[in-house]
């Protein structure tokens, strides 16, 4: 029985990967089509789940983070390529998160202007990286996930929905007209993207290691998105509920406050915008520490070292893309998005997933790199379900461009 103290970076995970877009994404999906496609909230959590596994079932088996089994075993293309977009995706998430994070707080306290307080908000998140390590962000992140999820659970009973259509539109899959490409957008947007590599550093943090650790990984990484779709699920119900008129960026997260207000009052407003902070915030802060390693593992690789320690969270290149992260970004505050990177930010992003899903399809089939944690039959299905959906969601984004 493994008890609830000894899981940890499974939180974390959850934590970061709830942002502003999993929250815009899931609130357009409900105010759109109300109730009728929760399941889709369920659906992108269990694809995720099998893309985490995959990955963390490699590490158990072979010793070395995913990264750093891309380095060492498969052509340099794919590592380039990897770290190009890493260096993009940073920066344009970076500039997004202080943005949620500053709207947030201007939501919260209205004399704190957006750009400071995304600015400080970004700064805020670096120190306590630099300062507490892994144990302080767990720490953290327990609560901030204890937090969203109070007050968003709040907010979806005390709309007092039909609790019977709630149940339909989670076991039994409907696709009104129109919906498709809203449900991949959920599916796509619940529990990050990127970051989903930080899992084999968090693991690393705790210890675990070996192929004796996978049950407890699996517990770890179900109870996470077990949150995560539950998370997703309940913002549905919560736009379905108000049906707030904006239906696009940044603003509908506003609109549903403000819709929580007109609906159960100012105290379910508050709860909402409080909520909306602690999983922006709470995002920020696990990017902030764990995308860092991945730059850091890099150097890592390439300079060839023999040092197999844990990826030093002192070390100059991790502390130098805290400071990249943390920083640069912040003119996207003031300046906005140059149309150029936005487009290239959009192509390569929209590529990472249904790459992941394929080179974990790859690399965690061969029997003489994993073993007995091979791929199975059920894995396989899983993984190609992942390349496909993700594959449908890329080529929309190029149509689209």
């Amino acid at each position: 029985m493994i008890r609830l103290r000894e899981l940890g970076p499974g939180i974390v995970i959850a934590a970061t990967g709830l942002g502003a877009g999993d929250l815009i994404a899931a609130s357009v999906a409900g105010a759109k089509y109300g109730v009728a496609i929760l399941w889709a909230a369920v659906m992108g959590a269990i694809l995720k789940f099998t893309l985490n596994e995959g990955l963390a079932r490699w590490q158990l088996a072979t010793g070395t983070t995913l990264l750093e089994g891309w380095v060492r075993r498969l052509p340099r293309f794919w590592s380039i390529y990897f770290f190009v977009y890493l260096l993009l995706w940073s920066f344009i998430v970076a500039g997004a998160l202080m943005a949620a994070t500053g709207l947030a707080i201007h939501a919260l306290v209205p004399a704190v202007s957006v750009e400071v307080g995304g600015a400080v908000q970004s700064l805020l998140a670096a120190a306590l990286v630099l300062l507490g390590r892994y144990r302080l962000l767990e720490g953290m992140m327990k609560f901030f996930i204890a937090l969203m999820f109070a007050v968003v659970l709040y907010c979806a009973v005390a709309l007092q929905p039909d609790w019977g259509r709630v149940a339909a539109g989670i076991f039994v899959p409907r696709l009104p007209e129109g919906s498709v490409f809203f449900l991949l957008g959920v599916m796509g947007g619940v529990g990050g993207s990127v970051t989903l590599l930080s899992y084999g550093y968090w693991i690393r943090e705790r210890g675990w290691s070996g192929p004796e650790r996978l049950r407890q990984v699996r517990t770890d990484l179900l109870v996470a998105y077990g949150l995560t779709g539950v998370f997703g699920i309940a913002i549905m119900i919560i736009s379905a509920g108000v049906s707030p008129e904006v239906l696009s960026g940044s603003k509908m997260v506003l609109a549903v406050a403000d819709e929580m207000g007109a609906t159960v009052g100012d105290i379910g407003k508050w709860a909402f915008l409080i909520g909306f902070w602690g999983a922006v915030f709470s995002s920020m802060l696990g990017v902030w520490q764990g995308v860092p390693y991945l730059f850091a593992d890099f150097v890592h690789e390439w300079r060839r070292s023999s040092d197999e320690k844990v990826i030093d969270t002192r070390s100059i290149p991790y502390c130098a893309y805290l400071g990249y992260l943390a920083i640069p970004p912040m003119i996207l505050l003031w300046a906005g998005k140059p149309v150029w990177v936005v487009l290239v930010y959009a192509v390569a992003g929209a590529a990472f997933m249904p790459l992941l899903a394929g080179l974990l399809l790859y690399m965690n089939g061969f029997r003489d790199w994993l073993g007995p944690l091979r791929n199975r039959g059920p894995g396989n299905l899983a993984l190609m379900a992942t390349l496909i959906l993700f594959t449908v969601l890329l080529i929309n984004k190029l149509l689209s461009v």
